[in-house]
């Protein structure tokens, strides 16, 4: 259904990130002013010091979903400029192997064919049939989530990164609790985007906690094969 690859600055499908990011973050969920963005591209001062990735439809070749690690770099991470981190959190841990997982956008068309499916392909209310369609839509975006995160770790493992660190709403932490991807909060709650908490992931400690509570996602990220 899905293939995922990186997409380096110098790719002409990173036009496509930034245009998915825009109808995103600026179009659907009025994150961003779209007067800071001309020309329908959602582009910061933090991607040049970043790695991008997609996930994309294996029939259309349409690019679906998008995220980014962001670097260590003289700008620092986003997340310490929105967040209050807990004294301590990042003590210890060589900045340098540390990548901020940032812009994570899914697109707003996409998830429209799952509501369009809800809404016409039954005549009648049907409990059991709601509880599939929601079941399906849980394994979709489960299936999204893990091929970006299948990047986002080879990406750590080719530059021997250590930890993850990310603002996140809930059902995001969830989810990723849910696949075995496990952050720990490391300071409290803000009002950015809506409600979102900070947190980090030891790399080593998720993938020893994969291999032994979700092998198959553990070979999943430890595959050569995308």
């Amino acid at each position: 259904m899905f293939y995922y690859k990186r997409i380096p600055r110098t790719d002409e499908r990173i036009h496509e990130v930034y245009m998915l990011r825009y109808k995103v973050y600026c179009d659907e969920w009025k994150f961003e002013n779209p007067e800071d963005h001309p020309g329908g591209v959602e582009i910061d001062e933090y991607d040049e010091h970043s790695s991008h990735f997609a996930v994309i439809r294996k029939d259309s070749d349409e690019m679906i979903g998008t995220t980014r690690i962001i670097f260590c770099s003289d700008r620092g991470f986003p997340l310490e400029g929105h967040a209050e981190i807990d004294q301590g959190a990042l003590e210890g841990i060589d900045r340098e192997l540390v990548g901020e997982v940032s812009r994570l956008a899914v697109s707003k068309d996409y998830r429209r064919r799952y509501v369009d499916k809800v809404m016409f392909e039954f005549r009648e209310y049907d409990e059991n049939y709601e509880r599939q369609t929601k079941a399906e839509r849980r394994k979709v975006d489960q299936e999204i989530v893990l091929n970006l995160y299948s990047c986002i770790y080879r990406e750590c493992i080719e530059k021997k990164m250590t930890h993850l660190i990310a603002v996140m709403a809930d059902g995001l932490y969830l989810l990723l609790k849910r696949i075995g991807i496990v952050f720990s909060k490391i300071g409290p709650s803000i009002d950015y985007h809506g409600p979102r908490t900070p947190y980090i992931c030891c790399i080593d400690t998720t993938m020893q906690h994969l291999q032994k509570k979700h092998p198959e996602i553990y070979k999943r990220f430890t595959s050569m094969e995308p």
